[in-house]
Parts: structure tokens; sequence; C-alpha cells
């Protein structure tokens, strides 16, 4: 990877070319993959991702598949429901952004035809940059399930841990990153959640991240906590650096950074991606210094946006790309 004291990545997702979404063949995505690393490489980005295309799935082209790409794949899960499950489901608190359950469970799950390894090497022969590969925290995947199995919700969660385990071991990715944005609306499952994300990365040798935000549907926050009352979940991770939202956020939340353990390295939002307005390099800059002065200089070891570019159009998403690169550069001296 880059010297510099300070890295430059994106969260994951990327907007969808169109072409792929009419022309939706297996060379169409994979000349998509090439083109949104390619825009990455040429913005200067130094950890890139294939914009989350290897989860590609028309039938759920807006999130590139980070519920259903995992759920489908499974075993053990019954993806046709009932009317009454359905309105069940909706009654649940803090999951009004989705419309029905990604599924029920009725046995014990297993991987399925889930193959990541497989996935991420379509992906890895496209690029020699450093890569990082994204995975759906267990606790978000089963908040989206109605569990008729196991004997409680922790229990499907970890059971999905372990899957992910299985399938992240041998996956050989510079960077694997965990993503979590509906425990910020319920943080008193912290404690399972976290157990669950540590027994992810249990088999991986590559570098851990953890990805904690607050959702994005439509340019709105989906939920509505604090990273305060997270405090003890971030301290408790296995994991080499988070990644997390700040250039939305108040900017008081941003003392907490300091409380977070020195052993888990820094990721900081710069870029704000529920915002079509493009942050000048200045801004970007500023940001950075301003959470310095906060936590030291040492503890930031990445700049990112606070999560996926996945609603923007594509000329303003390659346009914050570029100004976070430079940003960086103008804070650095560079």
């Amino acid at each position: 990877m880059s010297q510099k004291a300070i890295l430059t990545t994106v969260v994951g997702s990327y907007p969808t070319p169109q072409w792929l979404r009419v022309y939706n063949t297996s060379e169409s995505l994979r000349d998509a993959m090439m083109v949104v690393l390619k825009l990455q490489e040429l913005a200067g980005i130094d950890v890139i991702t294939d914009g989350e295309l290897s989860r590609w799935d028309i039938n759920h082209p807006e999130t590139n598949g980070m519920i259903d790409y995992f759920i489908r794949a499974f075993s053990g899960i019954q993806l046709h429901l009932s009317r009454a499950s359905i309105e069940s489901f909706r009654k649940q608190e803090g999951m009004s952004y989705r419309a029905k359950p990604a599924g029920m469970v009725l046995e014990a799950l297993g991987a399925g035809t889930l193959n990541l390894i497989d996935d991420f090497g379509k992906v890895s022969e496209l690029t020699k940059k450093p890569l990082k590969f994204t995975v759906t925290s267990p606790y978000m995947l089963g908040r989206v399930l109605i569990n008729e199995y196991y004997g409680s919700h922790e229990e499907l969660v970890l059971a999905i841990a372990d899957i992910l385990a299985d399938q992240l071991d041998g996956l050989s990715a510079d960077v694997i990153q965990v993503d979590e944005a509906n425990l910020t609306g319920r943080p008193e499952d912290a404690a399972f959640a976290a157990k669950a994300i540590n027994r992810v990365f249990s088999k991986t040798k590559s570098k851990k991240a953890v990805h904690l935000c607050f959702g994005n549907y439509g340019g709105q926050t989906v939920q509505k906590g604090t990273y305060a009352y997270l405090l003890e979940f971030l301290n408790s991770l296995d994991c080499d650096h988070v990644v997390l939202e700040m250039a939305r956020r108040p900017k008081e939340e941003r003392d907490m950074l300091q409380d977070i353990k020195k052993e888990i390295g820094l990721g900081v939002g710069v870029i704000d991606i529920k915002d079509n307005q493009v942050e000048s390099p200045e801004i970007v800059a500023q940001r950075i210094e301003d959470i310095a002065q906060r936590v030291g200089p040492e503890r930031i070891k990445y700049v990112h946006p606070d999560c996926g570019f996945w609603m923007l159009p594509r000329s303003v998403a390659d346009a914050k790309m570029r100004s976070l690169v430079e940003g960086r550069d103008l804070y650095l001296g560079k």
C-alpha cells in the first residue's frame, strides 16, 4: 500500500453504470467493474473497491445486493412469504426503510451457493491496486430475517457470522470490511453484534475494518442514534481500523473519537454522501485538521466518504473522490 501517513479509500458502493441495467450480461458486468476500478485509480484513491458490483443483481440494483446477495444464497431460508409474515415484519422498530423481510429462517443456515472467494477473484484480476472487499454484518443481515428456527436473535446472528467467517477464510483482499448500518438505531444489541463481527474476522489474515454508519436511503439518515451510545461496541471490536461517518454528523460527536482505544486506527468520513455539493479540497483538508486536533494526527489512518456513493450521480461521485485525494494531499502538505 501507499506509504502516505493517511490513506484514502471509499466505503464500498459506486453508482451503477446505466448500461449495466440495460445490458445485464456477464461481459457487461466485467466491463462495469473495470470502469469503476479505473475511475478510482484515476482519482488517486489508495485502497479501492469494485463498487460492490461483485454482488450485482438486476433485481436489486439500488443497493448492489447488500442484503439479498447473501440471503438468497443461504440455505435454510424461505424467500417467498405470506402477507401475514410481511405485515408482522413491518411492525418491527427501525425497519421502516424496508418494505418486506428478506426471508424466513426455517432450518439451520448454511452457505448454500455463496462463494465469496470466487466473486473476489473476478475483481482482483482486473487491477493491481490494493483492494478492499466488503461484507454486510451478521447483525444487519439477521435484522431483515424472520426467525422461526433459532432460539434467539443472537443465535441467528452468530450462525450467520460462522458462515461468513468460513467464506472469508483464504480470501486475499488487502482489507476486508464488515458493514453495519442498523446497530446505530439499536445500541442495546451492541454486545452480541460485536461478538458476531469478531467471529466473522476469526479466520482472515487481511487487514480488518468495520464500517459503522447511520444509513442512507434517498439521502436520508435511517437510524436516529448517536455514536456516544456505541463507544463500548467500538472498543470491543477485533479490527485494525474503523470506518466512521463524520462529515454529516454533528461536530461535537467528533470528540468521542479520542475515547476509541489506541489499538484501533481511525478511518474518518470527510465527504458528505447525502449532498450533491462537491466539497473543495480545502474543506476536506479542514475537516481532517479538525479531527486531528481532537485525537492527534497519528490516530487517523484513513479518510473516506461517510458511506457508499450508490445514490449519487456518477459525475458527483467522481468529483468527490478527486476532492478527497486532493484534500488529503493538501492536509499532508504534498
